[in-house]
């Protein structure tokens, strides 16, 4: 009894002698969080730049007006990629579900943040809700788009030919319909490689995680039905890539464009003429991928379009097989062929990659070993998936449905597993030297053109390593990423639109421009920090992690593309697929 009284007195004196916090201190540039919060069993850390003579932190309740947590900045300093002294605030041990911030005693204060157990179930959302956004071919109504309603733009029923495109049955100038789809980025076109990457990706969430997206209203005009919202919202690109292949012969064109880029106007006010262009082998192995994947995706739900789907898989892989070299070459073509096309090319001379993805989807839909012949001498190597990089979105598969696939040689998959893992773990090499204690700020050289996509693939290769192994190492690693992105970088952003204090306002997005008089639309992820800065914008540093600039001119790290939107969709969906 006597060592109870003395710890109730100890506790009632540091009561006593707990700090005067000022809650008026106006929010710091020096603070970066996670904006959006965390879950109560995650890791929670905020990096405090210079401020070299702060020592103390205090977690604010902003709800109960009281200190929470009381704790001291790590002694050691870290360098940022610009020079700039880190050092390092660690919550971890506080857990309790509420509103905070925090608070660097006498110098500032974050930006608000909250720990709920479900943190991010309504970014989640939103990142799926940004593709319904994109839709080509609709109106969108009030009820589900809200202050973002919009006439319908593009109904794509008058699609023209191009020289580049012609073929027996389809003459140069012939017009044909191909309506649907998602807009791929900042612009009003539609781009067979980019959607591929894109549904492959929102195809492999749902298969990692069926009960809940089961459970998940997206408020899309499908919502109700017997079919999950996320498959819902990939049908109406998969219905605008199946008119892409030519019923004669089953080569998909590369892109449905316009000449050239529309102006910064409403969909509806650009109506410029629209062709598909020239088919190719990587946008038609993309598309036998991404076919073959629906087709057992959706065999619940649509056996009769489950087989159509498998039929136009087929069909084009065997056009690649016959047309191997057919590679897009936009250049080339506008020497040719009238009118020159100048939209995003989506060229790539390396299709083994290509390859490896179409023949890993068909095979675990049909396990025709046929399939297995183009897997079984493939480079196994690590790469992280991009558009132009899409042979682990079939690994992925392959391991996903592993149990399923016995035919396979046990030596071939561990091989698999064993780059997955390798790979993993050395996106979490050096994070303790990094200023920022994240897998994306390992290296300069993951600051490209779409950084963010990076930062997201990364997480999803952890997800992947936790998947297989059940490590908290990975599971942490892709929430340390999640920070990076939602605030613990280099530019205090939030880099998702309409989540966090700091958010970008200006994207490089036509929907969000042609209305300036509405906020941009929310849950879209932006480029990101870019130090090749294409554009030529106003940059405020030109160090890697921090060359970003939130200007509509800034395509090169402020744009919006479905291809960065789908991994980050990814990540922040599983995490809460997990956390359930």
């Amino acid at each position: 009894m006597k060592n109870i009284l003395v710890y109730v007195l100890l506790l009632t004196q540091c009561a006593c002698k707990a700090p005067e916090v000022d809650t008026d201190l106006p929010v710091h540039e020096s603070i970066r969080l996670n904006q959006l919060g965390f879950y109560p069993d995650q890791q929670k850390l905020a990096v405090v730049l210079d401020s070299e003579n702060a020592t103390d932190f205090v977690i604010w309740d902003m709800d109960k007006k009281d200190i929470v947590f009381e704790g001291e900045l790590t002694k050691d300093i870290t360098k940022t990629i610009s020079g700039r002294n880190s050092r390092i605030a660690d919550f971890s041990q506080f857990s309790q579900t509420g509103n905070y911030i925090f608070i660097l005693t006498g110098v500032g204060k974050s930006h608000p943040f909250q720990i709920h157990s479900d943190i991010n179930h309504d970014l989640g959302k939103a990142s799926i809700k940004a593709f319904y956004y994109q839709r080509a071919g609709m109106e969108l109504e009030e009820a589900h788009a809200g202050t973002w309603a919009r006439p319908l733009g593009h109904p794509d029923d008058q699609v023209m030919i191009h020289p580049s495109a012609t073929s027996p049955g389809r003459n140069t100038n012939t017009l044909i319909t191909s309506p649907k789809g998602w807009y791929d980025a900042g612009d009003y076109n539609k781009y067979i490689v980019n959607s591929g990457i894109t549904v492959g990706t929102l195809l492999s969430l749902f298969e990692d995680h069926p009960d809940y997206f089961k459970k998940l209203d997206l408020n899309i005009p499908e919502s109700g039905d017997q079919v999950p919202d996320l498959l819902d919202e990939i049908r109406w690109n998969l219905d605008w890539m199946i008119t892409m292949q030519d019923p004669a012969d089953g080569g998909v064109y590369h892109k449905l464009t316009t000449a050239k880029f529309e102006g910064m106007v409403e969909p509806h006010l650009a109506v410029s003429q629209r062709y598909v262009v020239a088919k190719s082998t990587t946008a038609t192995l993309d598309f036998a991928a991404v076919m073959a994947q629906a087709s057992r995706v959706y065999k619940a739900y649509f056996p009769e379009e489950s087989v159509t789907f498998l039929k136009a898989a087929e069909k084009a892989w065997n056009w690649a097989k016959k047309n191997p070299d057919a590679l897009y070459k936009q250049n080339e073509l506008n020497q040719t062929f009238d009118p020159d096309v100048v939209t995003g090319a989506y060229g790539d001379n390396n299709t083994s990659d290509e390859w490896i993805w179409a023949a890993s989807e068909l095979f675990v839909t049909t396990h025709n070993l046929s399939y297995w012949e183009e897997l079984e001498e493939a480079d196994q190597t690590y790469k992280l998936p991009s558009w132009n990089q899409v042979a682990w979105l079939g690994y992925y598969t392959l391991l996903r449905h592993q149990e399923n696939i016995s035919l396979l040689p046990k030596e071939w998959m561990s091989t698999l597993e064993i780059n997955l893992l390798s790979a993993a773990r050395a996106q979490l090499e050096g994070i303790g030297n990094t200023a920022f204690r994240t897998p994306m700020e390992t290296s300069p050289k993951n600051f490209i053109w779409g950084s963010n996509a990076v930062a997201a693939n990364q997480g999803i290769l952890l997800l992947y390593a936790y998947r297989q192994t059940k490590e908290q190492i990975f599971l942490s690693g892709a929430l340390h990423n999640l920070d990076y992105i939602l605030g613990r970088n280099a530019t205090g952003f939030s880099y998702i639109t309409g989540f966090g204090s700091k958010s970008p306002l200006h994207p490089h997005h036509r929907l969000a421009e042609s209305r300036p008089d509405l906020p941009p639309l929310p849950g879209f992820i932006v480029g990101g920090p870019n130090p090749s800065q294409q554009d030529g914008c106003n940059y405020p540093s030109s160090f890697a992690d921090e060359s970003y600039t939130d200007e509509t001119c800034s395509y090169a790290s402020n744009e919006i593309a479905i291809n960065w939107n789908a991994p980050f969709a990814y990540l922040t969906n599983s995490l809460e697929a997990i956390h359930k």
